[in-house]
């Protein structure tokens, strides 16, 4: 997959695409319809498949000062997208500049002038420009006059009748509910990120913990999760080496005293590499308990004892969907 940080300049054999336009925040099963069909069209055309996002997420710059809420991150949705056959990524940089541009200019600007698309597929409700004033109907009129084709793809909804959507999603971690985000998303939830120094407090109980900050993630529910975390190649920040089965802490440690910002302690089965520095994803698999302050360290670990144990029961639950994994 090619990536592209701007509109601007592109070389020819990165214009002409079918191009999927969207946050595409989780790439979930209902954002992987759209690529579907996207797909579809671009195989009749004959010419590649791309997707249009923006970095940083639009929400960050017209609701600054909310919580994190992000479901990937930058580099993790182009590992997804990478992962879903997607041959051309514009990642184009969303300023507070860019957001002032209106509809029609960002389609001439953006979409005609620089990326000179094909087509374009959205979902049914897709808006954009300056107050939002742009929808479907606005591609399709101007499509007609500039030469590409809008195809906007209809809501798609999971059997229990929720639809495929980020908020869904959110809603589902926020709850504790892993299990039902993963059926939203089509994969386990997960958070990437660098194995950092902790206070090496697990090492001295007999349970080492590999740390990672939360960064710009969602917060889920705060508590002990069955996860498997994989380890990121050196030589390709898209690939995973090896997956290991564990149980992870996400929350603030209100037994050593709380800490200020909330992160992510895994202990791995089985597992004694150091990994200090190394690019991780951490998926969820199950949510074991909530997040609890405990009396002392024997009964700390008495209970870490009794959640590995749970993890291993949910995991063995739930073998990996590939099975090279």
């Amino acid at each position: 997959m090619r990536v592209f940080r701007s509109f601007e300049n592109l070389p020819i054999d990165a214009r002409g695409a079918v191009v999927a336009i969207g946050n595409f925040d989780g790439l979930h099963l209902g954002h992987q319809t759209i690529l579907a069909e996207a797909r579809r069209i671009a195989g009749r055309l004959g010419v590649p498949l791309a997707i249009l996002s923006f970095e940083p997420h639009p929400r960050t710059i017209f609701r600054a000062g909310e919580p994190p809420f992000r479901l990937t991150s930058a580099e993790d949705r182009l590992a997804a997208a990478s992962e879903l056959g997607i041959d051309l990524f514009y990642e184009v940089a969303f300023t507070p500049d860019f957001a002032t541009l209106s509809a029609e200019d960002f389609i001439y600007k953006v979409l005609v002038e620089g990326l000179g698309v094909r087509h374009i597929v959205v979902g049914w409700d897709f808006c954009f420009g300056k107050g939002r004033a742009g929808n479907v109907d606005t591609l399709k009129t101007i499509g007609d006059v500039a030469g590409f084709g809008v195809t906007a793809v209809e809501p798609v909804t999971h059997d229990n009748g929720v639809i495929y959507s980020s908020t869904a999603i959110r809603q589902a971690l926020r709850e504790g509910r892993p299990e039902d985000a993963r059926n939203l998303l089509g994969r386990p939830w997960e958070i990437g990120g660098i194995v950092i120094h902790g206070d090496a407090r697990g090492r001295t109980i007999g349970f080492p913990t590999a740390n990672v900050a939360l960064g710009l993630h969602l917060r889920p529910k705060f508590g002990v999760y069955a996860i498997r975390l994989g380890l990121v190649k050196h030589d390709d920040p898209h690939s995973v080496e090896c997956w290991r089965d564990g149980v992870a802490n996400i929350g603030v440690r209100p037994s050593f005293g709380g800490d200020e910002e909330a992160g992510l302690e895994a202990h791995l089965f089985d597992f004694d590499r150091d990994i200090y520095d190394r690019a991780v994803r951490v998926r969820l698999i199950g949510f074991i308990r909530g997040e609890q302050k405990f009396d002392g360290l024997d009964a700390l670990k008495a209970q870490i004892g009794r959640d590995v144990q749970t993890a291993r029961e949910i995991l063995a639950a739930n073998p990996p969907v590939n099975p090279g994994i």
